[in-house]
């Protein structure tokens, strides 16, 4: 049976991945996205149909509902301020309702798996809230499956790339209480499969439903488990009390690419057992033949992914909560106010196709040509602020598509061969902007162009811009040379 399935939050982690499973079951994709540029280059981005929207707009929702019959609400507001548990609240009732009205036959959320016996006033804001959004939904008028899901294991996930980094980079771990804590991971390819199940439930099934894998055991045991997947030496694991979830949280920033503000829900959940209480579901959504995959089987298949660079989505694909979204100005008398321009360009000995290669291969391991340190103080400093610092790096290391995040840029957007814009998610008093381009001059000669842009917000922002100025020569100047040499040299890397 062919249906019409509305996706909320494509550009995210789940969303991403889960479309052109949709597709491959013979349905009909909507997607509903703040930005729909994000999932212009998405391979599947000329099978759906794609409309400008926000989950907290109702008349945006009430539009794209139409003609819908399965409805997957796949967001959530976490890290967008303190009122966050208020705004997931809202955009629910929102979403609920809408649906309701236009008769929408099911809604599909994915949640988290709370633990037993603990009253949800005393569960951390991250999981109070999505149990609380799961009810909102349920009681919508709507039948709703809520699937609730501890930690989700695969390539680019943010619990995975949370244990790889810290049993890799760790040989000898002080770790907080909750490495003893017992979890039920389950895979990300069972949590879609789950996902696209759950479209054709009956309509007499409303209800919530616990999800993991066939695997109970705790995080020090899957840490153990990563390393001898890895291939690494057996790591020391030493619990200590004295780790708070606030500071345990610094600590994953501190070693990991998740920042603080991501890493901090994650640990927080991690305080509590997590363990299904049913394996209701199979009797709708079956278990495979082969059954369903185990903790070890997961992280080979993450592990295979990450070394044949085939990572579909990342836990960074979803806009940063908070980050600018405002696209360049184009118009060259922008009434906007100040556009302060760091403007560049050199002549390259090399064709416009090799610069491109080096140009698409920016960021990640290959770096930003020009004087590291000033750049890893900087990915230091916003991560100290609050930001996602200089560590995400990159989803593909030689390819970009629009909406992948780059260390602390995201691709705003990419003509292949011609132009990269990448917009900045660091911590700023105001927005920025850098541009690379390839091409060619009226003599045929290729041609390097770069331009730094910033829009100052108030007297900080203008101080910000003055202050960094008298470095631009080195930082922005090294960039340009760099950039050309490697394009000459037919290197990959700085």
């Amino acid at each position: 049976m062919s249906l019409t399935c509305l996706v909320t939050g494509a550009t995210g982690y789940i969303g991403g991945r889960l479309v052109p499973e949709l597709l491959e079951a013979g349905h009909r994709v909507r997607c509903l996205a703040r930005t729909p540029g994000k999932l212009r280059d998405h391979p599947w981005a000329g099978e759906v149909e794609v409309v400008k929207g926000d989950v907290t707009d109702p008349d945006s929702v009430a539009a794209a509902m139409e003609g819908v019959d399965v409805a997957y609400y796949l967001v959530h507001a976490l890290g967008s301020g303190r009122d966050f548990e208020r705004t997931d609240r809202e955009a629910a009732e929102v979403f609920g309702s809408r649906a309701r009205a236009a008769g929408v036959r099911r809604i599909v959320y994915l949640g988290g798996l709370t633990p037993a016996g603990v009253p949800e006033r005393e569960l951390s804001p991250h999981l109070r809230s999505r149990a609380e959004v799961g009810r909102v939904l349920l009681t919508s008028g709507v039948p709703t499956a809520a699937l609730r899901a501890a930690v989700i294991i695969g390539s680019g996930s943010a619990s995975f790339e949370m244990l790889r980094y810290l049993t890799e980079r760790l040989p000898v771990m002080v770790t907080p209480r909750w490495v003893g804590t017992r979890i039920q991971p389950i895979a990300v390819r069972d949590v879609l499969r789950y996902l696209v199940g759950c479209a054709t439930l009956p309509p007499e099934v409303s209800r919530a439903f616990d999800i993991g894998g066939p695997d109970v055991l705790t995080y020090r045991a899957m840490m153990l488990m990563y390393a001898e997947v890895a291939g690494l030496p057996p790591r020391l694991i030493v619990p200590v009390p004295v780790l708070t979830p606030r500071l345990s949280s610094h600590w994953v920033g501190l070693v990991t690419p998740v920042p603080a503000g991501i890493a901090r829900p994650l640990t927080e959940s991690l305080r509590y057992e997590v363990v299904c209480r049913d394996h209701d579901i199979a009797r709708w959504v079956p278990d495979p033949a082969e059954g369903m995959i185990g903790v070890e089987p997961a992280l080979r298949l993450a592990l295979q992914r990450i070394r044949e660079a085939n990572v579909v989505t990342r836990w960074s694909s979803a806009s940063v909560p908070g980050a600018p979204s405002d696209p360049l100005p184009t118009d060259p008398d922008w009434a906007g106010g100040s556009l302060y321009c760091d403007h560049r360009t050199r002549i390259v000995d090399a064709s416009p196709e090799a610069l491109w290669r080096v140009i698409e291969g920016i960021g990640g391991d290959n770096g930003w040509y020009s004087f590291p340190p000033a750049w890893a103080v900087r990915g230091w400093l916003d991560r100290f602020v609050g930001g996602v610092g200089l560590r995400r790096g990159r989803r593909d290391a030689a390819h970009l598509r629009a909406g992948d995040s780059l260390d602390f840029w995201r691709v705003e957007e990419i003509e292949p061969g011609r132009l990269l814009r990448l917009r900045a998610e660091m911590r700023l008093p105001g927005l920025a902007w850098l541009e690379l381009s390839a091409g060619r001059d009226g003599a045929g000669r290729t041609v390097y162009g770069q331009r730094a842009l910033f829009h100052p917000r108030g007297l900080a922002g203008h101080a910000y811009w003055w202050s960094v100025s008298p470095f631009h020569s080195v930082v922005f100047g090294g960039m340009a040379r760099n950039i050309a040499a490697a394009a000459r040299e037919g290197a990959a890397g700085p």
